[in-house]
């Protein structure tokens, strides 16, 4: 056995870890869909630099023999992958699931080098031993998928098994275009001062995600489950409906925030209503700007369950230090203050509030809770820190939140600097409207990514700009251009992949 052959083996080997590990690292970001790799990936480029083209030279080269050249080609694809892999903010989470398919792959190599080691393909048939070189991959992912596949759709019947033991379990339902998450926590706050309550953590809002906190976190003395439901296609949320069957559900307001998804906001709002396809529904709360779009005929008599939400409210103060607001309850208007920043807020809470009251949770307690609320970690979090003023709305991507942001920073008698992509799932006239406020209230705007930074650089007519590629270098450019007193806004951050 030559030299050029073992070298060759411990390439491919090598070559299979690299083109497995790039794609692993897109599926956990695009919730294992090639389909959303395909059309969502912002960064068409990587696709060609770290897997096409390798796929090219290693074709080529095994082709001519030229093996050499190969191995300098795959000695400066590991530094380019390594420096790409450093540099990314979100790096591939080594789960069970991912290790599985990287053992599968694996395993499908040694088959595939053991078959060629037998075999001593003839030089004649070196192209086709080339492609077949691949097969691991292919045929590596295709069993991982089935594998899956499988195991999953008995850990759904496990949950469901398990919701349904769980006879006194009330469960809330949350969807809308934003403010999910924040709702979800106000709610879980509010409802333990009278019940046992878990909340699904972070923002865990997919059907396989709830599966698997349903199986993994769910106690069995759980007296209200509040699960939040996120959708990026038809049917998501019916399916999670169809999980959880929610007693009751809040929908948000419904806006642009996903229209790369759905394409037009009747779209997005016919997904968002698929919360109501619930056999146990009892009451839907939704805000009370929404339409109501076409409901299935199985669930259209649950149209009668809606409450629109907020009820009469009045006297909204916002500043930079809480939030107060009057809302009518029973006839009477009953006064409410939060620590939480955000006019939109007023919303969230007020779903909770009305929630709070269906499961006769009392008045007195409810407000105790509303005045003791905290700010969501990255959603208009405030945070004073080495003599400057943070308000952290990374997780925050749509208008209405991000101009109230903006709105709140303009109260700040001092330097105020934004930093942000822009608004990522969503259009032009959005991040043009955004680029437009910017203006009028910032005196420095660092633009990241490159998604919207021609938008916001053609909109920004007065405020000084400095655009960032790569945001590994953020800290620098902070601390470069930034003063101490200053406001500084992270506006819907987002990963380096965009």
């Amino acid at each position: 056995m030559s030299i050029y052959f073992t070298l060759n083996i411990i390439s491919h080997f090598i070559m299979m870890f690299l083109l497995t590990y790039y794609l692993a690292t897109l599926l956990q970001w695009y919730n294992y869909s090639f389909a959303r790799i395909l059309t969502k990936h912002h960064k068409k480029l990587w696709h060609f630099y770290y897997f096409i083209l390798p796929i090219i030279v290693f074709l080529v080269t095994d082709s001519l023999r030229l093996y050499i050249v190969f191995y300098i080609c795959l000695i400066i694809w590991i530094i380019a992958f390594g420096i790409w892999v450093y540099k990314l903010d979100k790096k591939l989470v080594f789960t069970k699931r991912i290790i599985r398919l990287f053992v599968i792959v694996l395993l499908f190599t040694i088959l595939n080098e053991a078959i060629n080691i037998i075999d001593h393909l003839d030089k004649d048939k070196a192209y086709i031993s080339a492609i077949l070189y691949l097969a691991p991959l292919v045929f590596g992912f295709i069993v991982a998928f089935i594998y899956e596949s499988l195991i999953f759709r008995n850990y759904a019947k496990l949950a469901k098994a398990k919701l349904a033991k769980m006879q006194n379990l009330t469960i809330v339902a949350i969807t809308g275009s934003y403010g999910k998450t924040s709702t979800k926590n106000f709610l879980e706050y509010i409802l333990k001062e009278r019940y046992d309550v878990y909340a699904t953590p972070r923002s865990v809002n997919t059907y396989k995600g709830l599966v698997n906190d349903i199986n993994s976190n769910l106690d069995l003395d759980t007296e209200v489950y509040i699960a939040e439901a996120g959708a990026r296609a038809k049917n998501d949320i019916r399916q999670i409906a169809n999980l959880l069957n929610p007693q009751y559900a809040i929908i948000g307001k419904v806006g642009l925030a996903h229209i790369e998804y759905f394409k037009s906001l009747e779209n997005t709002l016919s997904a968002k209503f698929e919360l109501l396809d619930s056999k146990n529904l009892k009451k839907a709360f939704v805000q009370k700007d929404n339409n109501i779009p076409e409901i299935k005929e199985a669930y259209k008599e649950n149209i009668k369950l809606i409450t629109p939400y907020p009820p009469e409210c009045k006297n909204i103060t916002t500043s930079l230090d809480f939030t107060s607001f009057e809302l009518k309850i029973n006839g009477i208007y009953e006064e409410f203050q939060t620590k939480v920043l955000g006019s939109f807020n007023v919303d969230n809470i007020a779903a909770c509030i009305l929630v709070a009251l269906e499961l006769k949770v009392p008045l007195d307690s409810i407000k105790r809770a509303v005045s003791k609320l905290e700010s969501i970690p990255h959603r208009l979090n405030k945070i004073v820190t080495n003599n400057k003023l943070i308000l952290d709305d990374s997780f925050n991507g749509n208008l209405e939140g991000v101009s109230e942001a903006i709105r709140l920073s303009s109260l700040y008698n001092g330097r105020k600097v934004i930093v942000t992509p822009g608004l990522v799932e969503s259009n032009i006239e959005s991040n043009t409207t955004i680029a437009k406020l910017i203006d009028e209230v910032f005196d420095l705007a660092i633009i990241t990514g490159e998604l919207n930074s021609k938008v916001l650089n053609d909109n920004i007519k007065h405020t000084q700009k400095v655009i960032l590629k790569d945001k590994s270098n953020l800290e620098s450019i902070l601390k470069s251009f930034g003063a101490e007193g200053d406001l500084v806004l992270f506006a819907n951050d987002a990963p380096s992949y965009i």
